[in-house]
């Protein structure tokens, strides 16, 4: 049995269908996750590119360069302006959905794993469990194992 999601943008001019299960979860607290949802984070969901088709609308691209020092290409709704995907230089093949732009049940997926910790709110709370970053891998304040 085949997995499927449909979601889309807040107007509904952009329609999309994953195909599948995510290959990675995670909630992400980075200052480019927090100023696109315009809050103290941001769900992605990703998915091989393979498994994302998108079924109607038009979406415009924005690239820049996040935390880490890598692109990231972010696609948004042209009439309404939602977030509904990117792709990132870290993660080729790979493609991001929005967790919150799924039809309901819009949270169906397990989240995995919090990177950019350091970055959220003293509030938050992190559910036990999950893998928890301070940063992204690659990000000039990480040490990788064995320097």
């Amino acid at each position: 049995m085949t997995h499927a999601h449909e979601g889309g943008c807040a107007c509904g001019a952009v329609r999309y269908r994953t195909t599948g299960k995510p290959v990675r979860v995670a909630l992400c607290a980075c200052t480019w996750c927090q100023k696109r949802t315009g809050g103290a984070f941001g769900i992605s969901v990703y998915f091989n590119d393979a498994d994302v088709e998108f079924l109607q609308g038009s979406l415009r691209k924005h690239r820049l360069t996040s935390d880490a020092g890598r692109w990231l290409e972010s696609r948004f709704c042209e009439a309404c302006g939602t977030t509904v995907t990117w792709t990132l230089e870290l993660r080729p093949g790979w493609t991001g959905i929005a967790g919150g732009t799924f039809d309901q049940p819009t949270y169906w997926y397990d989240l995995e794993a919090v990177v950019f910790a350091r970055s959220m709110p003293d509030w938050m709370v992190i559910p036990d469990g999950l893998d928890v970053h301070d940063a992204m891998p690659g990000h000039p304040s990480v040490t990788e194992p064995g320097e």
